[in-house]
């Protein structure tokens, strides 16, 4: 079958697509034929090494398709189930030998491309807003790059929860985008200041919390953002990544507090796993959470893709199909 390795790390042009063995299931694990597989930044953390893993690997964290081979003692899903899963490594490939116990079957109408678009990015803003800091009807909320793939969906959930929500976006266009997806206030932080801006926004008062995957350049002015005892969700360095820190900031800007989480660990145990993916595909079905599939392109213009995200020129969801 056909897959996307890594033989070095370095920029897009080290995605090869190469010949490599069928996957072919061990106990506890299905093989899933995709249908897609989701484009994430985190992919392009491994790419470059910021991540550390094993050379040569296969790139994506992220996808949906077919189970088409069970190994032993799976009893999670079944040949011809459809399912989606994210925190695997090697999606961006034909198939994919993945622990069963990580595997969701998809509800009734939705398919392996929208699985794909859902899982990390949906679960990652369903984190955020329900449990890191869970959002309560009144609260404000920061959500920079509102317009990419978790903004857009963390800015729809923001809006269930009740919060009042301020995006950070580059472009008019991007604006057009957040505020469809629920934002009551943009910044665009090309043309402004977003910590001043902030601060009128909200009276003087700040933010309740800031959700910043931008790192380097916003996590300074991303604390100056936040009330008494706020928070910062540094989920993400799309930017680069926040270097030196003197935690003594955080008592003098207001107790403040800092956290640096990731998907895995709000999906530790497969109990959790069910229950935010259930909401985050129930949601879609329903029709109450909207995906962007901004672009899909074939397998083997994986590299074209990773500009596109770097260059900030996607908005929501971009998916490889193989």
């Amino acid at each position: 079958m056909k897959a996307i390795r890594v033989k070095t790390v370095g920029g897009p042009d080290v995605l090869t697509l190469e010949d490599v063995p069928d996957p072919k299931p061990g106990p506890g694990e299905a093989v899933v034929k995709l249908e897609a597989a989701g484009l994430n930044y985190i992919d392009v953390y491994y790419r470059t090494g910021l991540y550390k893993t094993q050379l040569p690997f296969t790139l994506g964290l992220e996808g949906g398709g077919v189970v088409t081979e069970v190994g032993p003692n799976v009893t999670e899903v079944k040949v011809g189930d459809r399912v989606a899963y994210t925190g695997v490594p090697g999606a961006y490939a034909q198939s994919a030998a993945v622990p069963a116990a990580r595997l969701v079957k998809l509800p009734d109408g939705l398919d392996g491309k929208t699985g794909a678009a859902a899982m990390l990015q949906g679960m990652t803003a369903h984190y955020l807003s329900h449990t890191t800091y869970p959002l309560k009807s009144g609260d404000w909320c920061l959500v920079h790059a509102a317009a990419g793939g978790v903004g857009l969906l963390l800015c729809q959930m923001a809006k269930m929860r009740g919060a009042r929500v301020i995006g950070t976006v580059s472009t008019d266009a991007k604006a057009k985008l957040a505020r469809e997806a629920g934002a009551d206030e943009i910044i665009l932080y090309t043309k402004q200041d977003f910590e001043a801006e902030v601060k009128r926004i909200t009276g003087g008062a700040g933010v309740r919390v800031v959700y910043d995957s931008v790192g380097k350049t916003t996590f300074d002015k991303s604390l100056g953002c936040l009330a008494l005892r706020g928070m910062v969700a540094l989920f993400g360095q799309s930017s680069g990544p926040v270097t030196s820190f003197d935690p003594a900031v955080l008592n003098q800007k207001g107790s403040l507090f800092l956290t640096r989480p990731s998907l895995f660990h709000y999906t530790a145990t497969r109990e959790e796993l069910l229950q935010r993916a259930g909401d985050v595909l129930g949601w879609i079905k329903a029709g109450k959470l909207k995906l962007r599939i901004d672009l899909t392109l074939p397998l083997a213009q994986a590299a074209e893709a990773h500009r596109q995200l770097e260059g900030r020129q996607t908005t929501g969801k971009v998916l490889l199909i193989p």
